[in-house]
């Protein structure tokens, strides 16, 4: 009977044993799974964290990088250049915000980056608008360098026209010019005739042939002589007489004025000196107030 009943405390005993260990071996599944579980989801936080920490690094890289395409951007255009200034702080404000905000804010980090595609957008319209203005100052320049091209053109058009109508202006006054030849000088005495002798001759005649020319101007001539002694003296009369030839001025001897209408005119100075001749070599310079005739000289005994 007691065995019996040992017997039976035993097995109780034995079967509470194996429940204590059953129930110690079940927590302590539970507590692997548990623990396991936690790792989990702690190197998962730190996995996601990490990729939130890199999406914001990233979102930062672009906004850093809209930053400098819009410092890139420049104009001529004032008003233009304000409004790219003004977007480009708007990136700054932004770049500072994300920078000030946690990653795993995810629901901040998505309203910036629509604002950053916001942003995008507002530059591709920028840029269209510049290259437009580009577009459009290239094809002024190109009008401004064929204006400038046609007005260089005219310029060296008209300087050639006006070479071509100033050397046909001087060939002109060249040809204009009325001339002389046989310019001749010969000693008269009183019976008015040629004489070679000093002391029969009472006054010098000096003619000349002023040359057929259609262009020249038709009207009044003056003929200026200046004639010189053997001594080289310039003879005048009581009174020296200036005349200008050519822009310079000089002493005449003598002068007479002709009516020249284009056509061949032989015309004759006389000269009478307020002293006697003397022996030796007369010259005479023939002068119109377009230039120089001519020249001659005459030698008397």
């Amino acid at each position: 009977m007691f065995s019996t009943i040992l017997i039976q405390k035993n097995f109780e005993v034995m079967e509470k044993e194996k429940k204590m260990r059953n129930l110690v071996i079940g927590l302590g599944i539970v507590a692997v799974v548990l623990a396991g579980v936690l790792a989990w989801i702690w190197i998962d936080r730190n996995s996601m964290i990490g990729d939130l920490t890199v999406e914001k690094e990233q979102l930062t890289r672009e906004m850093i990088d809209l930053k400098e395409d819009y410092s890139s951007l420049t104009t001529n255009n004032d008003s233009l250049n304000i409004q790219l200034e003004r977007e480009k702080e708007k990136v700054e404000q932004l770049i500072d915000r994300v920078k000030k905000t946690e990653a795993t804010n995810r629901v901040k980090m998505r309203e910036y980056e629509a604002e950053l595609g916001t942003l995008r957008s507002i530059m591709r319209g920028y840029i269209q608008q510049i290259d437009s203005l580009n577009t459009l100052t290239i094809s002024l320049r190109k009008d401004a360098a064929q204006a400038r091209d046609i007005a260089r053109q005219s310029q060296q058009k008209y300087e050639q026209l006006q070479t071509t109508t100033d050397e046909y202006a001087k060939r002109v006054q060249i040809g204009s010019v009325v001339k002389g030849r046989g310019i001749n000088l010969t000693a008269i005495n009183s019976s008015n005739k040629e004489t070679d002798r000093s002391s029969r001759a009472v006054k010098l005649k000096t003619c000349l042939f002023l040359v057929e020319n259609t262009i020249a101007e038709k009207g009044p001539y003056k003929i200026y002589v200046r004639i010189k002694g053997p001594d080289g003296i310039l003879m005048t009369g009581s009174s020296q007489q200036i005349f200008t030839s050519a822009g310079e001025q000089m002493i005449y001897s003598a002068v007479r004025e002709i009516d020249y209408q284009g056509a061949e005119l032989e015309i004759c100075v006389f000269f009478a000196p307020e002293v006697p001749f003397v022996k030796g070599v007369y010259s005479v310079d023939v002068y119109s107030e377009q230039g120089k005739l001519g020249s001659s000289d005459l030698l008397m005994r």
